[in-house]
């Protein structure tokens, strides 16, 4: 991206590394912190001198912090086009892309950035050897590079910044209503999303809960999975699904405190889809891909937990929490394929157990193969 683009702009959750990324990829470049009061401060009264100071272009951390900042950005670039100048990070979707739009359109490349993949684990012999100490623990690079328990790095998390992220997007004058609805939405992981019937559990009203949940959107806390569009039958469900950017955050507000505790779990399933799902959609993201990844689902209750999208042919994708391959794991698989015409083609089954095997079109695979599929999407 940074060789065709004078503008590289970094998002992504608070914590999941994207100031590591940008120091890492630009060493060379200057870095500054907007969350620093006087640079923000700086920023704020004197943008243009501030920018002048880097003529070679610098590091801007938290860029939406100084929203101001980005129209005179937009002067220095196109004064002199040079790829890769300035490199932005921001951990809030709303101010960075508000002001992209208004400002740098055309001259900026979005990066998203989530937490760790099981790849990236593997590849630095950090993954977790049981399936439920990693949906336990979660994929937050600080929880592998330094000795602190999940529980202590949640709490402080969704004090520090899930709830600072909020006041500083809309004004939530019950935080406790705002804590139950963020624990409601753990509970609803994996779920078609039931906006009212969410606000009533939380006792607050339709819109306020839609305002909160594109906060929890804006700040990588939450993503909605769309229903793939394509109508193979007339009576398909068009709600998206709810899911947690990370297994460890939607688990600690679940109540769970210890990885034993999943065994048997109610959500452990839920869990476990959405681990699979968020690690499609890193692929797609690390791969500067946009995430054309669906369900389908129709209103009988038959549903393909995954669709891949590229250009005209879907990959379904079927995904078991169970650690032994069971018959009834391929009837969603077989049902999509005759309504959808696909028949035979290829498709896949990932499952919590250890071995991987092929039945029929269907490739089966272990949690830790993922990353060995992933490579190719």
């Amino acid at each position: 991206m940074a060789k065709g683009f004078p503008v590289i702009a970094i998002t992504g959750p608070r914590q999941s590394g994207k100031t590591t990324l940008a120091k890492a990829a630009f060493p060379d470049k200057p870095y500054l912190s907007l969350e620093d009061p006087d640079m923000r401060l700086l920023a704020e009264s004197d943008p243009r001198g501030l920018l002048s100071r880097f003529p070679d272009g610098a590091i801007l951390d938290e860029v939406q912090r100084a929203p101001e900042l980005l129209s005179y950005l937009q002067t220095f670039v196109d004064a002199e086009v040079s790829p890769g100048k300035y490199v932005l990070t921001g951990s809030q979707q709303f101010g960075l892309l508000s002001g992209i739009t208004q400002s740098l359109a055309g001259r900026v490349a979005m990066v998203q950035l989530l937490g760790f993949s099981i790849g990236e684990l593997l590849a630095a012999k950090s993954l977790p050897a049981e399936l439920d100490k990693l949906m336990f623990q979660g994929f937050y690079p600080p929880l592998y590079d330094r000795d602190i328990s999940p529980g202590d790095w949640y709490t402080s998390y969704i004090s520090t910044y899930a709830e600072r992220d909020v006041r500083q997007l809309i004004t939530v004058r019950d935080l406790s209503a705002f804590q139950r609805f963020l624990k409601m939405c753990a509970a609803r992981t994996g779920q078609l999303l039931n906006l009212s019937s969410l606000a009533a559990d939380c006792g607050i009203t339709h819109n306020t809960a839609g305002a909160w949940l594109s906060v929890l959107e804006a700040s990588y806390i939450v993503f909605l999975l769309r229903p793939h569009h394509r109508n193979f039958n007339k009576r398909l469900v068009k709600t998206p699904k709810l899911y947690f950017c990370d297994t460890g955050l939607a688990g600690w507000l679940m109540g769970i405190r210890e990885p034993a505790q999943l065994a048997f779990h109610a959500q452990r399933g839920a869990l476990f889809e959405n681990l699979v799902v968020t690690e499609f959609l890193k692929a797609r993201l690390n791969n500067g891909l946009p995430p054309d990844i669906y369900f389908w689902r129709d209103s009988r209750g038959l549903e393909v937990d995954l669709l891949l999208e590229s250009g005209e042919e879907l990959q379904p994708v079927e995904i078991k929490a169970g650690q032994t391959i069971a018959a009834d794991f391929f009837h969603s698989l077989k049902k999509w394929g005759e309504l959808s015409s696909r028949g035979e083609k290829p498709a896949w089954l990932v499952y919590a157990g250890d071995n991987e095997t092929q039945n029929g079109n269907v490739t089966i695979l272990p949690w830790r193969g993922l990353s060995k599929l992933l490579e190719n999407i």
